[in-house]
């Protein structure tokens, strides 16, 4: 087993350079499939999360009783309503019948109510059929998904609670225990799993590598939104799934180390947004 803390120069080495002569769609086309009627939020920070990371178009699917004020925030995101408030099959069905035909990467699960776990295996199934890498995060973590994961490009995004609940066992609060746990987990499953926490341990079972935050600012509700925008955002990009979530925590962090500089513990998930530019523009090339 390989482990790696990240580093500067290594998250470069993740982050592919841009054609000077790319067109519209060719830097990555990113599906947002999330929120409910509580949870506006969460897939408008992963949408914008997925643009800011240099994503060229961002679809953001809602329930229709989110589209109004899902528009509002940004007239960059391309809404597609969900027919209903719940994910559901014909929720679904129609949902796939509306997507471009090149869709590069997925983020499903933030602040989505999930009405029959048979409507989220439809739309993972169908997506994976279609060569959609996936980042799966908050409500679409659960045991029911893994058979169809295997060997597919797919990220699990889990804080400590939700890792256990897609694979029946708690984190420990030791450092190495928590390590083998996940790169037990990411090699039986044939995954990627991105544990977040103090430290973020990311491996799919053959290397893993390892990001200590030290931000205690980052507690703050929506900075797993972000977090899983920015892993389909590079996803888009770079198909290699450890490498996509490895430069997304990375970046994740030092999003949020710079907001903590300027804001101390008074940051938003807005703030991490606005903070993305800065902190990725040393890992821009073009060729």
């Amino acid at each position: 087993m390989v482990r790696k803390t990240l580093t500067t120069a290594l998250v470069k080495k993740f982050i592919p350079a841009r054609k000077a002569k790319s067109r519209k769609g060719d830097n990555g086309i990113v599906l947002v499939v999330g929120g409910s009627y509580i949870y506006h939020g969460a897939p408008i920070l992963s949408s914008v999360a997925a643009l800011r990371s240099g994503t060229d178009l961002v679809y953001t699917s809602v329930p229709k009783i989110n589209v109004s004020s899902t528009r509002s925030v940004s007239p960059n995101l391309i809404v597609i309503p969900l027919v209903d408030q719940k994910l559901t099959r014909g929720a679904v069905n129609k949902l796939l019948g509306a997507l471009p035909r090149k869709l590069d990467s997925a983020t499903i699960g933030m602040g989505l109510v999930i009405q029959e776990k048979n409507s989220l295996l439809h739309l993972v199934k169908s997506l994976l059929d279609r060569d959609v890498r996936l980042s799966l995060d908050a409500s679409a973590l659960i045991p029911d998904v893994l058979p169809l994961l295997a060997n597919k490009n797919v990220v699990v995004t889990p804080h400590a609670g939700e890792f256990k609940r897609l694979f029946g066992e708690s984190p420990s609060n030791s450092k190495n225990d928590r390590i083998k746990l996940v790169e037990d987990k990411a090699k039986k499953f044939g995954i990627t799993v991105l544990l977040k926490g103090a430290t973020d341990v990311i491996s799919n079972g053959g290397t893993t590598y390892l990001y200590e935050k030290k931000i205690p600012a980052m507690t703050v509700g929506g900075t797993g939104d972000v977090l899983s925008g920015l892993v389909a955002g590079l996803l888009s990009k770079n198909r290699k799934s450890l490498e996509s979530a490895a430069a997304a925590a990375f970046i994740n962090g030092l999003a949020g180390k710079a907001v903590q500089k300027k804001l101390g513990l008074h940051m938003t998930s807005m703030d991490l947004l606005t903070e993305i530019p800065s902190v990725m523009k040393p890992f821009d090339k073009i060729v």
